[in-house]
């Protein structure tokens, strides 16, 4: 049993221990003296001292970082690691390095004499003098008597060396033979430009350059990228990264780094390694210039290795607005790609992994239960047949009923843009800051603003529809219509909350109009037939900069060049890269599109034809014709304006070009001289007299260099014809005739 005992505890009258007693009551347990509590506060005898010495620490770091008295091995742990590694690889090394150079001085050495006693430099220039007959005997007198102090020189050394092994032992013949190595090693240095001294390289050089930046400065060379007399500045050394060597240098003034990336082939031929391992990039931003070049070169192929899956499929669900998983570059980065408020173009040849590729970015959209899906397959196959499940819109096959059933969806999605534009004006500026959607506002059911994305893969086949369709009482082919009503969707519908993916397996001009392709942000191109091809897919002239899908490997599946509209984990200013995409077979997809739609039934979010409601499309397409511009609200046809006819030789260039007008940029003179049998002279004449002037561009050739020729921009002929059709033209030819 445990006794309650009381025992007085000294406190003061304010809690402080020089006060009275007061009982505090203790069960069972003995009675312990507590110590005294004492108040205080901490002193700093010397915070002046202790600032003054973090200041000057700083300092000192801040001018051994930028100090370029202090080398770059010792400004960073890395460097100073990868220093290290070379130091300890450079001891190891150098026995034999000094064996050979020892090797190569003795055959310079030789070489050398053998010139000097032959008295090849007399001889050579008895011969260009012609006198060679007449010098013979001099020339000849000359080589005895260097015979001869060759002997005596041998001789000696040989009574030297004797004589020294009588009076010392073998000591003077020790120190002779170090001596004479060490000035055979200096001699046989490698050094450009002298016998014997020149490396001979055999094989890769990927391992060469990494121990002596002169290989690299050769390869820049032979590469013709930096002159005979100029050489490169090593930013940061060769490091290892991945599964291949980087570095960084500068170029010598004024000389660019976009030349080095369009002439990355050169460059990868000069270090004997095939363009797939070589990445060039120009550095950007404040650490870096116009002349500034990032290298990365792979041990090997780098897509030799099977593909990795996709890392979505072991995720429960996933978050649209944050960038989807897409592939791994060559440096094993993984890439994502960022989907909202862009649009995205897929081209390829058959079986590149196209549809492949446009599943990745919709299997992260799936995940969400969120977002909105339209799935159009006009390859009419089992590729997206899982999709069914989630898409609020789905359809599969390639007849006339499936072309007008995507042209009533893309009707429907320009009425819900325009809907959503007007519903944002009313929202407080706390919810909708600006004309755009947001996290939020997509996830508030009440407002009805979902993500929504539309998947059309072969999307030529609704292009190319040649089935007549009439817009207010304008008659249009189908393909016409749903172009433009894609081009609107692609222009004011990311900012919306709309998201287009376009794949096709035709990335030509006539398949995908030129306003289409404008307006498309991100782009991905598989290999393709030829660099026009893959310029249609990435844009203008992006073969001259380096990026041409038709050099990607056919043993490269899933492989293609990526152009992101927005920060990827390359950084925010790289302009392409190539980019394996993840690998998503149908068991996967499969699995992905039944976890999206648990996540739907969890969240009730299931819509339109996943759950069953493929109710008829309230469509009004009055409103949807004046938006885009292709028709008036009037149900009466516009009267036709009558065809103005074309002055010559405009009306022969337009004939000749014929659709291609919309599709090309530049058209060279020559060729419109040969296709129109017409004097060069005075088609110049002519044609300057309608307002279109020949200017001087870069084309880019079938081996993927550019030359400058004289041509015409099509932008200069469509205002010629648009002169033409006002009047303006023939105005001005009144005005010339008065004056």
């Amino acid at each position: 049993m445990n006794e309650e005992n009381t025992t007085p505890v000294n406190t003061g009258p304010a809690g402080s221990a020089n006060g009275g007693a007061v009982p505090v009551r203790t069960v069972g347990r003995d009675v312990q003296t507590a110590e005294p509590i004492l108040d205080g506060e901490l002193v700093d005898d010397g915070p002046t001292t202790t600032r003054q010495q973090r200041t000057r620490w700083r300092r000192f770091v801040s001018w051994w970082q930028r100090s370029p008295r202090v080398p770059v091995s010792l400004k960073t742990r890395a460097q100073a690691v990868q220093a290290g590694k070379d130091l300890v690889v450079a001891v190891l090394r150098s026995p034999w390095r000094y064996t050979l150079a020892v090797l190569r001085g003795l055959v310079t050495a030789v070489r050398i004499w053998r010139r000097w006693v032959t008295v090849r430099d007399y001889r050579e220039a008895a011969e260009e003098s012609e006198k060679l007959a007449d010098k013979f005997t001099e020339i000849r007198e000359l080589t005895l008597f260097r015979w001869k102090v060759t002997g005596a020189v041998l001789v000696a050394v040989l009574v030297a060396g004797l004589v020294g092994e009588l009076l010392d032992g073998d000591r003077p013949l020790w120190i002779a033979g170090a001596v004479a190595s060490v000035a055979l090693a200096i001699l046989g240095r490698r050094k450009d430009g002298s016998p014997g001294r020149k490396p001979a390289l055999a094989g890769p050089r990927t391992l060469t350059w990494t121990m002596d930046p002169q290989v690299l400065v050769d390869a820049f060379r032979d590469a013709k990228l930096i002159g005979k007399d100029e050489s490169l500045r090593l930013v940061e050394r060769a490091t290892r990264v991945g599964d291949g060597w980087a570095i960084t240098v500068d170029l010598p003034a004024t000389r660019k780094a976009a030349d080095v990336v369009k002439n990355r082939e050169a460059l990868a031929s000069a270090l004997a390694v095939d363009e797939i391992q070589l990445i060039v990039e120009r550095v950007r931003g404040n650490g870096g210039h116009a002349g500034r070049v990032a290298m990365w070169v792979a041990d090997e192929d780098p897509y030799g290795s099977p593909p990795l899956r996709t890392p979505l499929l072991g995720a429960a669900r996933w978050d649209a607005w944050r960038p989807v998983p897409f592939g791994r570059d060559a440096r094993d980065r993984r890439i994502d790609l960022p989907l909202v408020w862009t649009s995205l173009l897929i081209g390829a040849i058959p079986r590149q992994g196209k549809t492949f590729a446009a599943r990745l970015p919709a299997a992260g959209l799936i995940l969400d239960p969120h977002t909105r899906l339209y799935v159009a397959d006009f390859k009419a196959g089992k590729d997206w047949v899982a999709a069914k499940q989630v898409a609020h819109r789905f359809m599969s096959g390639d007849e006339p009923e499936h072309v007008l059933a995507l042209k009533d969806w893309l009707v429907e999605l320009v009425g819900e843009v325009q809907g959503r534009y007007r519903r944002m004006q009313e929202l407080d500026d706390t919810i909708c800051p600006e004309s755009k959607i947001t996290p939020e506002i997509s996830r508030d059911r009440t407002l009805n603003m979902p993500i929504t994305a539309i998947f059309v893969d072969e999307v030529q086949t609704p292009l190319e529809s040649r089935e007549p369709v009439a817009v207010e009482g304008k008659k249009l082919t189908a393909g016409e219509y749903i172009g433009e009503l894609l081009t609107w969707l692609a222009k004011k519908g990311p900012a919306a909350g709309i998201v287009l993916v376009l794949a096709t397996q035709r990335p030509d001009s006539k398949t995908i109009p030129p306003g289409l392709r404008a307006v498309l942000g991100s782009r991905f191109a598989l290999r393709v037939m030829d660099w026009r091809d893959s310029n249609i897919v990435l844009g203008e002239q992006m073969n001259t900069r380096g990026f041409d899908s038709s050099r990607l490997l056919p043993s490269h599946k899933g492989v293609g060049i990526l152009r992101p509209d927005g920060e990827t984990q390359a950084g925010a200013d790289v302009l392409a890269m190539t980019v394996r995409t993840y690998y998503m077979p149908n068991e996967d997809w499969q699995a992905i599109c039944q976890q999206g739609r648990a996540a739907r039934e969890a969240e009730n979010t299931l819509t339109g034809h996943a759950a069953g409601q493929d109710n008829h499309l309230a469509l009004d397409h009055a409103a949807v014709a004046k938006a885009i511009g292709t028709g008036t609200a009037s149900s009466a046809p516009e009267p036709a304006a009558p065809p103005v006819e074309l002055p010559e030789p405009l009306a022969s260039v337009v004939d000749y070009l014929g659709d291609d007008l919309d599709g090309w940029e530049f058209v060279p003179t020559a060729e419109l001289v040969a296709a129109l049998e017409v004097d060069a002279t005075a088609f110049g004449r002519q044609m300057g007299e309608l307002g279109c002037r020949s200017e001087r561009n870069r084309v880019p050739t079938e081996d993927g260099r550019t030359r400058q020729i004289r041509g015409y921009f099509t932008a200069d002929l469509r205002a010629a014809i648009e002169r033409c059709r006002d009047g303006t033209i023939q105005d001005a030819e009144v005005v010339d005739e008065d004056t």
